[in-house]
């Protein structure tokens, strides 16, 4: 059976709890089947899920993604184990590597074997979810003795990925991808890494969740929506991570452009580098009714869950662009 079409916003709403309260309900409210939290620091992420999720009656939550550096596995697995006991059956345990900056340079911890250790990470979170007693001894992760309560239905693990190898492992050990920032033209062969990762765990690739945060914006007013992305976006671009990932899509002159630039502390340079085309790949700026049609595209391509993340100058823009996507105005074909 196809995997269900969802829409959801993008958490949290600001470092105030009551305001992601309160978009949380919003969204239940209005029709939306997902909330998705990002997790770069604070607010804590997984905290909020458990202390917000017993408000809620309907809506699936997920995290994308909490970092494996930051958290070992036995925490992510006892964490995720009380949330799936809050929300029974509306959990999503998102997990990948981070990147340089948000390790590195927030926290002090190398970036070392990313693939690793988010692989060996997710095959022992998803092994003490179980309630199996562990024995594992991996290269950058091991474990011996830990056994928590089992649950009756563990909550999913899924991976968030870019790249081919990285997409590969997380369709073949997780239980769902979770893209980010990615050029349009790219999805065909990010599919196709999907379809290889499933094959070799022997599953059936079309029952892998595709999870996407797209970068939104409702507006008149494209000129005006590039340059957010611009000044949002292309810091994230400098950095090794999506750097790589943008020349693999295909953008190598784009990434040689950002990362000189950024080198030469040139901020000109590796802003000019994300014209208005590689701009109108990756963000999806527009009217109501254009920017529905990219996310119908996104689904007819692959995407099964579409996660809002408003390219929001004013809480105008956010409330605008979240609107568009209501039960009420939008509807997968």
């Amino acid at each position: 059976m196809a995997l269900k079409k969802r829409m959801a916003v993008t958490l949290p709403a600001g470092p105030k709890l009551a305001d992601t309260a309160a978009r949380l309900k919003w969204a239940e409210d209005n029709g939306y089947t997902d909330a998705w939290f990002g997790d770069a620091g604070a607010p804590d992420s997984l905290t909020q899920v458990a202390a917000l999720g017993q408000t809620t009656s309907n809506i699936r939550i997920g995290v994308a993604v909490t970092p494996v550096y930051t958290r070992s596995p036995s925490v992510l697995a006892a964490t995720a184990n009380v949330i799936e006991q809050v929300i029974p059956g509306r959990f999503v345990l998102g997990i990948g590597s981070s990147s340089q900056t948000i390790m590195g340079q927030w926290n002090g911890i190398p970036l070392n074997k990313p693939l690793t250790r988010v692989k060996e990470t997710a095959q022992l979170v998803k092994q003490m979810l179980k309630g199996e007693k562990t024995n594992f001894q991996g290269v950058t992760q091991s474990s011996k003795g830990y056994r928590q309560m089992p649950l009756e239905n563990p909550p999913p693990v899924y991976i968030g990925c870019l790249r081919q190898n990285m997409i590969e492992m997380a369709a073949e050990v997780g239980d769902g991808v979770i893209f980010n920032l990615w050029p349009k033209g790219a999805l065909p062969k990010m599919m196709e890494a999907v379809k290889r990762g499933a094959q070799r765990a022997n599953k059936d690739w079309q029952d892998v969740e595709v999870v996407n945060r797209a970068m939104v914006l409702c507006t008149d007013d494209k000129e005006y929506g590039r340059n957010l992305f611009r000044a949002a976006f292309a810091p994230y671009y400098a950095t090794p991570v999506y750097n790589k990932f943008l020349a693999w899509a295909g953008y190598e002159d784009a990434a040689a452009t950002i990362s000189a630039g950024w080198a030469e502390k040139d901020r000109d340079k590796t802003s000019s580098a994300l014209t208005d085309e590689l701009i109108d790949e990756i963000a999806i700026i527009g009217t109501e009714g254009e920017i529905q049609e990219r996310i119908q595209e996104d689904a007819d391509g692959g995407v099964h869950t579409h996660i809002i993340a408003p390219l929001a100058g004013n809480i105008e823009d956010l409330e605008r662009t979240f609107e568009a996507f209501t039960a009420e105005k939008f509807q997968f074909s």
